[in-house]
């Protein structure tokens, strides 16, 4: 569509300029996700003191559209223009303790990076009028000119109609949405479903990221398409078992540092849906580690901050809770897209020492759990994989004794099945395996990690059916699974089947 924008001609920046459209191209690349975008877009609203935060998804194909509104205190025409205007301030401008923002750009590096044209619709209290202004990447690639579209050429337009804001506040709305859905059309049934996806995505990650605001009694609300978000609480704060270790307070030139250790409780200790949600978007390895806030606003989760530690199964209990003062953000590296900090040298000493203790703590859990759980069974514990040597050389076999095997092993075709367990042992990828556990530990999954209670009662009631198809008791049964891995490590599991059975047994 050829629009002939209405210019302030007045302000400073709507001038023409040579490479123009290289630099917003370049303002792009700042390399937000959808979440973290969205993310950066609500800061705004808490700076601006908002109670309510709502985010609409618009499915319609390459015209999906994305709102999002607030009823904060809103700004004056041109508080609008300012707050358009790239790199609006300097990071080294002194700001208000509680302000989330740094850099001036987060408006428009966050939508740029998602949509090619971000329009803003404000309202401020005692004024009877809107303030609404436009970037058009487009426009600006094909006339080489920052210049914003003003009110009048915007409600020109027939397929917008700016949402309607109450008393007071603001909205921004994405079009042109080539980063999301690109050129898909509407009946795109894939591009739909992954725009479907993104919006769960996107709601938890703002379940997580804002989720201090979230849990406070009349605090933030923020909705996605009318359905509130609920937060994330990564510390499980309210679970008895959960161990609050001593708060310490590291005392800086430029503030305090509050450093809150968490040891979450054993599986064991928790209820199915409770230990599956504190897994979080990431699952509950990758979720370990040091949380940064600031203003309690998540910068970082579930990082060990470059102090030398790895992500291990047996330290996935252990998660810190780290709150900084916004004063500061260049000792802690903060970037753009508030979505990485690293400890200034000064603290790196006493965060090492705090992260060794709390691991120390999280690991005794951990396994004390592990070692309860096997004293209460008389049978040895039953392994899939047997390590061998052979010529001086480490390999890995299928373990025949183990009873899911010598089921399988039951068969008209007995010589089959071990020609194919041959196969898969000679054929370990054990390379690639060590390569992936140096490089990516976050992401090597625990056995079973994430599996649906009903998939392990299927798993689990096949083998009780054998051992009673064999002549055993079911009491001797159960305890021969409660011993074999790897059903040993998912004991609330366990003691759902075992329930059900000796219900049925009654």
């Amino acid at each position: 569509m050829s629009v002939d924008p209405k210019i302030d001609d007045h302000y400073e920046y709507e001038i023409a300029m040579p490479g123009a459209s290289a630099l917003v191209e370049a303002l792009r690349a700042f390399g937000y996700g959808l979440e973290t975008a969205i993310a950066d877009l609500i800061d705004n609203s808490i700076t601006a003191q908002a109670s309510n935060i709502w985010i609409d998804f618009n499915w319609n194909g390459r015209s999906s559209s994305i709102a999002i509104r607030d009823d904060g205190a809103g700004m004056t025409t041109k508080e609008l223009k300012e707050a358009m205007r790239p790199g609006s301030r300097s990071p080294l401008d002194q700001r208000s303790l509680d302000d989330l923002g740094r850099f001036g750009l987060g408006l428009k590096t966050a939508s740029f990076s998602q949509c090619r044209r971000v329009i803003a619709a404000t309202k401020k209290a005692g004024s009877d009028d809107e303030a609404m202004r436009c970037w058009d990447l487009d426009y600006i690639r094909d006339t080489g000119e920052w210049r914003l579209i003003t009110e009048e050429t915007i409600r020109s337009w027939d397929e917008f109609q700016p949402p309607a804001l109450g008393n007071t506040g603001t909205v921004i709305v994405w079009q042109k949405l080539d980063r999301v859905v690109g050129a898909a059309e509407i009946d795109d049934e894939k591009a739909y479903r992954r725009f479907l996806e993104a919006i769960d995505h996107v709601r938890a990650h703002l379940a997580m990221v804002f989720h201090r605001f979230l849990e406070k009694r009349n605090g933030l609300k923020i909705w996605i398409n009318d359905r509130p978000v609920k937060s994330w609480d990564p510390y499980l704060k309210n679970e008895d078992a959960t161990q609050h270790l001593p708060l310490e307070q590291l005392r800086t030139k430029l503030g305090i540092v509050t450093v809150t250790p968490f040891i979450l409780p054993h599986i064991s200790k928790i209820a199915q849906d409770v230990h599956k949600s504190a897994a979080g978007p990431r699952g509950w390895n990758a979720q370990q580690g040091m949380y940064v806030y600031r203003n309690e606003r998540l910068l970082v989760s579930g990082d060990w901050l470059g102090l030398g530690f790895q992500k291990e199964e047996h330290y996935k209990l252990a998660r810190i809770q780290i709150d900084l003062p916004n004063t500061m953000d260049a000792e802690w590296q903060i970037d753009v897209k508030k979505s990485r900090a690293r400890p200034p040298g000064a603290l790196r000493p006493d965060l090492k020492r705090i992260a060794k203790l709390t691991r120390e703590q999280a690991v005794q859990i951990y396994r004390h759990r592990g070692k309860v759980t096997a004293r209460k069974n008389s049978a040895e514990q039953v392994f899939v994989w047997e390590q061998k040597a052979r010529h001086g050389k480490i390999f890995y076999s299928i373990n025949k004794s183990h009873p899911v095997i010598q089921r399988v092993l039951n068969t008209p075709s007995p010589n089959t099945v071990r020609n194919a367990i041959k196969l898969i042992e000679e054929t370990v990828p054990s390379a690639h395996i060590v390569i992936s556990a140096a490089e990516k530990p976050d992401q090597m999954a625990a056995p079973l990690e994430g599996i649906a209670y009903d998939e392990f009662e299927g798993i689990v009631t096949s083998l009780f059916d054998s051992f009673i198809e064999s002549g055993g008791s079911a009491e001797d049964a159960i305890e021969r699974i409660s011993s074999i891995e790897p059903f040993y490590l998912y004991p609330e599991y366990l003691e759902l089947f075992t329930s059900k059975v000796r219900g049925e047994m009654k």
